[in-house]
């Protein structure tokens, strides 16, 4: 699972990023337009937002993701403790609270309790690519209804793809989201994967969706 660390204190965050780290995969942003960017251009189970921080504040960052339909969970991890911040980061779209200073167990608890949780609302959902639907929960693939069946990590990249859709991701971004950062092999498995997944979906007319973007990645777009 892969978590954004926004948190304009390097100190602090480095020491967020250890305390998680066998856990979570991380990245970390140091300001709100930071954070704002990498949290709308790339895909995370789960935000911890500082409030206080440069350029934008963590409540503009909170209501601006959502205002774009960013529905990633978000941990606010602060020190402004009051009942009406709480209130406000509530109402602008926080799934948790917690206050600095913290006790790592219940950082990874309240981490995993707001992903699972949000899991459960959302997996039962269809993603949707022109004709092609896909039901994460049950592990479901259909294209004009007809059910396909793809192995274990095909199904994984395509339900990214579509995720992702009409969106660049490197290699890099594939590898680390469908193998995670602590896998033995290299980002090459990519391409092996994805040259199966186009083999199986080109019966169905869907492989050219899924464009090389050369010497970066992949895409997945109507085009």
């Amino acid at each position: 699972m892969k978590v954004l660390i926004i948190e304009d204190e390097k100190v602090l965050s480095d020491t967020i990023k250890q305390c998680i780290c066998k856990e979570f995969q991380t990245e970390q942003a140091y300001d709100g337009y930071e954070g704002y960017t990498y949290a709308k251009e790339n895909i995370y189970d789960a935000i911890i937002l500082d409030l206080m921080l440069p350029e934008m504040s963590g409540y503009d960052v909170l209501l601006k993701l959502r205002e774009d339909k960013v529905y990633t969970p978000v941990l606010i991890l602060t020190a402004k403790d009051s009942v009406s911040d709480k209130v406000k980061g509530f109402r602008y779209g926080a799934d948790d609270y917690l206050v600095k200073p913290f006790e790592v167990e219940e950082l990874i608890a309240r981490l995993q309790a707001i992903i699972r949780r949000t899991k459960g609302n959302y997996e039962d959902e269809l993603l949707e690519f022109k004709d092609l639907k896909i039901n994460s929960q049950k592990h479901n693939i259909t294209i004009n209804g007809e059910e396909i069946f793809l192995q274990g990590k095909q199904f994984d990249i395509l339900e990214y793809l579509v995720i992702s859709k009409n969106k660049i991701l490197t290699k890099e971004q594939i590898f680390d989201k469908v193998w995670s950062f602590n896998s033995f092999t290299t980002t090459n498995v990519v391409e092996v994967y994805t040259s199966e997944l186009r083999k199986t979906l080109k019966k169905y007319g869907y492989d050219k969706y899924i464009k090389t973007i050369r010497g970066v990645g992949y895409m997945l777009s109507e085009e």
